[in-house]
């Protein structure tokens, strides 16, 4: 019997409704549960053929438990070694790297030491910074957040060089980024499952958590919301996320891709809607147990990004970006569901007062 488990902390509607749904299905040799984890051993398998990682970015713990789980033939969902690895700061630069737009965006280092480190510590970085080359780079108003961040956590928007020292002067140990302002037409939240499945969702990042897939309006184009699926494909596939959440503000008709290091979204019923909800429950499932299926015991069964098999295989990453481009037939054939919250409308319709999108 293959157990697929569902590794989750204080949501439930969620995991819930995927072990009830996979169960339902009743796959010959495959079951679902919430995982268990009475104790953990180096080298020794935890009994799942999958495992759907919910919480391990806030618990330590199970991000190692984790690893563990796939050096001994678990499929994680996602890919623990490369989130441990990932933040929005190198998302960023390889978006660019493949032709995805992103915003200006700069690093910045912690106002506070961090533990165990002094000034001597930083001895190759230039005190003070050339902040004004900075601040011309984003421009302000400007966002600032943790470069590895998420949950709108340390969020602000800042006025000018002003306000940027007075809110940095509180983020302590926090490395930050400083990201241009990006006024937008329409915004977009799209689910990207397996790499394959894209279900692309208007959002108002502006509105309270529980109404922001309540937007009420059509997008303004097929074209548009075909552009918004192939980037969300192109990114998934060179991060090598199995499950993960890219957000799009649109400007000049241009879709900005805004944060796209998602790996744990939200999918609460509460917040995301009951269409939104049962299309991420299903395809969960379906997923879940396709990967039960592929699961090799004593192999590696994880997902691994285009940009960690070009690095591997010694290939340059503008190549495979090319190759990318070059296999729509392949991208055609995969199996897409692409189902706006409202029908999509292919007659284009005047744009509306642009908003600012504010960062994550």
């Amino acid at each position: 019997m293959k157990k697929i488990g569902i590794l989750f902390g204080q949501e439930r509607s969620f995991p819930e409704a995927v072990i009830k749904r996979i169960n339902e299905k009743a796959e010959k040799g495959i079951t679902a549960e919430a995982v268990k984890i009475e104790k953990m051993f180096q080298n020794a398998p935890l009994g799942y053929s999958v495992i759907i990682d919910r919480i391990s970015q806030d618990v330590p713990f199970y991000r190692a438990s984790l690893k563990n789980a796939a050096i001994t033939g678990t499929a994680v969902i996602n890919n623990p070694f490369w989130w441990s690895a990932d933040e929005k700061f190198f998302n960023n630069a390889l978006a660019e790297q493949i032709g995805v737009p992103v915003p200006k965006t700069a690093l910045i280092p912690s106002r506070e030491h961090p533990t165990g480190t002094t000034g001597e510590s930083f001895s190759n970085l230039a005190m003070p910074l050339d902040w004004d080359a900075i601040f011309e780079y984003t421009g302000f108003p400007a966002y600032m957040k943790p470069f590895d961040g998420g949950g709108w956590r340390d969020v602000y928007k800042l006025h000018d060089k002003e306000d940027f020292f007075n809110k940095h002067n509180g983020t302590e140990q926090l490395v930050m980024l400083l990201q241009e302002e990006i006024i937008f037409e329409e915004y977009f939240r799209c689910y990207c499952i397996g790499g394959k499945h894209v279900r692309i969702m208007q959002y108002e990042p502006r509105n309270p958590h529980h109404l922001r897939y309540e937007v009420g309006k059509e997008p303004s184009s097929a074209a548009l919301l075909k552009t918004i699926e192939e980037y969300t494909l192109k990114l998934c596939a060179y991060l090598g996320y199995d499950f993960n959440t890219v957000e799009f503000a649109v400007r000049d008709g241009v879709p900005i891709a805004i944060d796209f290091c998602n790996p744990a979204p939200d999918a609460d019923i509460k917040s995301v809607g009951q269409e939104n909800f049962d299309w991420v429950v299903e395809t969960t499932a379906n997923y879940a147990i396709e990967r039960a299926k592929a699961q090799k015991d004593g192999q590696d069964n994880l997902t691994w990004g285009k940009f960690v098999k070009a690095g591997a295989a010694g290939l340059p990453l503008v190549a495979k970006a090319a190759a990318v481009k070059e296999a729509k037939p392949a991208v055609k054939a995969t199996p897409v569901v692409k189902e706006p919250t409202k029908p999509v409308a292919s007659k284009a319709k005047p744009a509306p007062a642009k908003k600012a999108a504010p960062k994550k």
